[in-house]
């Protein structure tokens, strides 16, 4: 047992590995913990200290010269809930050290460029935490379920995400990449709650209905997106999503993982402490013993 939340660990169990199938992962299951709702609320605070203080020494060492910097990309279908965990994960993050870009269909002149033209300058910077609501795998993923571009074009694109990641990589960004897997049956309830309450009316789009039409082939574009692009440098994550609750503490103990894997320190100081204390002290009028 790792603790007392979480019998398992999720950053090994849900990381995706050999022989991986979408459609053996329960959308409404809970890997790894047998805990309630109240318990994984508890969770989630709890370990958002833990969760900080890795970002702040991230974020310290870089202004050493540091290279090291996370990009964590989000995918999901609509209603998900990327945004509770953008707000409830993420938003107990220092903002100063976290960069959101939330990519929503390209402009005109996004779309006259490559894919990947208005992604990497959202790449985070050496001691940032970067955070993509939806990402460059759009582009084989709706792209692809709706024809919008061509097979080959795809095909394309597999692998120039495999390069682009590989390249970043190579320059200090450790990349994680997390699907919330929810079910149909699950989106097309969120979907109602919005349209029930007059205060969510402005999260609905009518043109997610449009796309429940293409489930089946929405899953088959992540399976295929997932194999081709999961690498040590930038695995997958699958996080079973019906229960918010869950979602949120797996993605939260996801990201610390990662970062643990970065294994980010205090800077050394350059100065003698002592001798700035006593300075310090003297602009107060007090002696150090």
């Amino acid at each position: 047992m790792t603790d007392a939340f979480w019998a398992e660990r999720p950053e090994e169990i849900l990381r995706v590995d050999t022989g991986f199938r979408l459609a053996h992962i329960d959308p409404g299951s809970k890997p790894g913990t047998v805990a309630t709702k109240l318990e994984g609320q508890t969770e989630l605070a709890r370990s958002a200290q833990e969760m900080r203080e890795l970002q702040e020494k991230l974020f310290a060492q870089s202004r050493e010269g540091a290279p090291e910097r996370l990009l964590v990309v989000l995918q999901a279908m609509d209603a998900a809930g990327k945004g509770g965990i953008v707000n409830h994960v993420f938003g107990q993050l220092e903002p100063y050290g976290l960069e959101l870009t939330a990519f929503k269909a390209p402009t005109e002149e996004e779309r006259a460029h490559d894919f990947l033209w208005r992604i990497e300058p959202r790449v985070p910077g050496p001691g940032v935490i970067g955070l993509f609501d939806r990402s460059h795998f759009e582009d084989v993923l709706i792209q692809r379920v709706r024809g919008f571009a061509p097979p080959e074009e795809i095909e394309r694109r597999y692998g120039a995400i495999v390069d682009f990641e590989e390249r970043i990589a190579g320059k200090g960004v450790r990349i994680v990449k997390i699907m919330l897997h929810i079910s149909p049956e699950e989106q097309g309830t969120r979907l109602l709650d919005r349209l029930n309450d007059p205060e969510k009316h402005w999260k609905y789009n009518p043109g997610d209905v449009d796309e429940r039409v293409h489930w089946s082939s929405y899953m088959q574009a992540f399976q295929i997106a997932i194999e081709r692009t999961h690498a040590e440098h930038a695995p997958w994550y699958v996080v079973p999503a019906n229960a918010k609750w869950y979602a949120r503490a797996a993605v939260q103990r996801i990201v610390i993982s990662e970062l643990q894997r970065l294994s980010p320190e205090w800077p050394a100081v350059k100065f003698d402490v002592a001798a700035e204390r006593e300075r310090v002290l003297q602009t107060l009028g007090i002696s150090w013993p």
